[in-house]
C-alpha cells in the first residue's frame, strides 16, 4: 500500500438501517479499506454500524423522497479535505470538484429493475433513479460498474470491479452439513427476491420427494404461517448466515434481477452450490451457469429436489462454485479500488479546479 489516503464514501443505506445490499457493500469495502491503514468516513442516512472501523457522517433527511433529498444534502457538505470522493450512491449533484478523486460504483441498473417492478409509481421512482445514475457516471472522474452487463446502461464506465466477499467469515467448514436436506434462501418475501414464490416452489416439487427437507429462510417480511418445512430465521448476524451457508445442503436466490448478487458470491465461497434464476447479477457470478445452476422459475422446483437427491452434483457445483468465488474475494476487490486511487494524473477530463483546503 502506497500513503495513506482520507476517503469519502458515500452510501445512503448501511447495514445499521437498511437490508439493502449495496449498503452491505460499501460497509464491507470501506472496513477493508480503514483496515489498511486508510482514513476512511461513510456519509450515509443510516446511523453507524457498531464496531465498525471507519468514520461516519450521518446526514439526517426525514420526510419522502429521501434518496433525492440526502443527495441535496451531500452537495451542500465540505468534501475539500479528502483526497477521494467515493460513492455508491446519490453523487450526481456533485459535478463541481469536491475531492482530488471522484469515483463512482454502479451496483446495477434502475432502468433494467423499473422494467420488472410492479406498479406505475414504483416504475416511475426507479426511471428517475436510473436517470440519476447516469448523471452520476457522467460527474464522476472514474465510473466502475460491478457487472459487464451493467455497462449496457452506464454511458461511461472505466473498470468492471464486482462487489467483494470477505473470504475470512465466508468459507467452508470441516464440519458436516445438516443431517437432512436444507435449502437457504438470502433475501425478502415479496418483490424482486421471490421469496413466496421459492416457498411454491419448495411446497409443490421439493417437498413430495424430499419429505423431511426444510427451507431456511432468511427474511423480515415472511407470513407467520409461510407453509410446511418452512422455517423463517429473521436477521442474522454476519456469524450466523456464515454458519447458515455451511449448514445448508443449497442456496437459491430466485430474483427477477440482481445487478450482481452478493448472497450467491457468499454461498459460493462457503462452498456451498447455487441455483438461481436467470438474471443478471447470477449470470455474471456463476460464469453462465458453469459454476452454478440457472433456471426458470416453473422448472425452479423440481431441480432443486433434483440437486437434493444428488450428492455427486452437488458436489461438483460446490467444487466450482469455490473456485469462481476466489475472483470476488473482498481483498482482490479492495486492491483493485486502491490502484485505481493511486492512479494518476488523477482526472479523467477537464474539470474545475480543486478548492483549496482552506476554502
Amino acid at each position: 500500500m502506497g500513503e495513506p489516503l482520507r476517503i469519502a464514501m458515500i452510501s445512503y443505506y448501511l447495514p445499521s438501517g437498511s437490508k439493502i445490499g449495496v449498503g452491505f457493500q460499501a460497509h464491507e469495502l470501506a472496513s477493508e479499506l480503514a483496515r489498511r491503514g486508510h482514513h476512511v468516513d461513510m456519509i450515509s442516512e443510516c446511523p453507524p454500524v457498531p464496531g465498525a472501523p471507519y468514520g461516519h457522517r450521518h446526514v439526517r433527511v426525514p420526510g419522502s423522497l429521501r434518496t433525492f433529498r440526502f443527495a441535496l444534502a451531500v452537495r451542500r457538505l465540505d468534501l475539500s479535505g479528502y483526497d477521494v470522493l467515493h460513492a455508491h450512491g446519490d453523487d450526481y449533484w456533485l459535478w463541481r470538484r469536491r475531492a482530488r478523486l471522484h469515483v463512482r460504483t454502479v451496483h446495477g441498473s434502475c432502468f433494467e429493475e423499473a422494467r420488472r417492478i410492479r406498479g406505475a409509481k414504483e416504475r416511475l421512482r426507479m426511471v428517475l433513479l436510473g436517470l440519476s445514475e447516469v448523471l452520476a457516471a457522467v460527474v464522476a472522474d472514474r465510473t466502475v460498474v460491478v457487472s459487464p452487463q451493467t455497462r449496457r446502461w452506464v454511458p461511461r464506465s472505466d473498470a468492471t470491479i464486482p462487489n467483494g466477499v470477505d473470504t475470512r467469515r465466508f468459507h467452508p467448514a470441516p464440519a458436516p452439513r445438516a443431517d437432512h436436506p436444507v435449502v437457504l434462501f438470502v433475501g425478502t418475501w415479496h418483490g424482486r427476491k421471490r421469496g413466496a414464490d421459492l416457498a411454491d416452489a419448495f411446497t409443490r416439487h421439493v417437498l413430495p420427494r424430499h419429505p423431511d427437507a426444510e427451507l431456511w429462510m432468511v427474511t423480515r417480511d415472511a407470513p407467520d404461517a409461510p407453509g410446511p418445512g418452512i422455517r423463517v430465521l429473521g436477521a442474522l448476524t454476519d456469524q450466523e448466515l456464515a454458519d447458515a451457508y455451511r449448514a445448508a445442503w443449497l442456496f437459491c436466490l430466485p430474483s427477477s434481477y440482481e445487478g450482481f448478487g452478493i448472497p450467491y458470491a457468499e454461498a459460493m465461497a462457503s462452498g456451498l452450490p447455487v441455483v438461481a434464476t436467470d438474471n443478471v447479477g447470477a449470470r455474471y457470478v456463476t460464469d453462465h451457469g458453469r459454476a452454478g445452476v440457472l433456471t426458470d422459475l416453473p422448472r425452479l422446483g423440481p431441480r432443486l429436489a433434483d440437486l437434493l437427491a444428488d450428492a455427486e452434483a452437488r458436489a461438483a457445483l460446490a467444487a466450482a462454485g469455490q473456485a469462481r468465488a476466489a475472483e470476488f474475494a473482498l481483498s482482490h476487490v479492495a486492491d483493485r479500488y486502491e490502484a485505481m486511487f493511486a492512479e494518476r494524473p488523477w482526472t479523467a477530463r477537464l474539470r474545475a479546479p480543486l478548492r483549496s483546503r482552506a476554502a
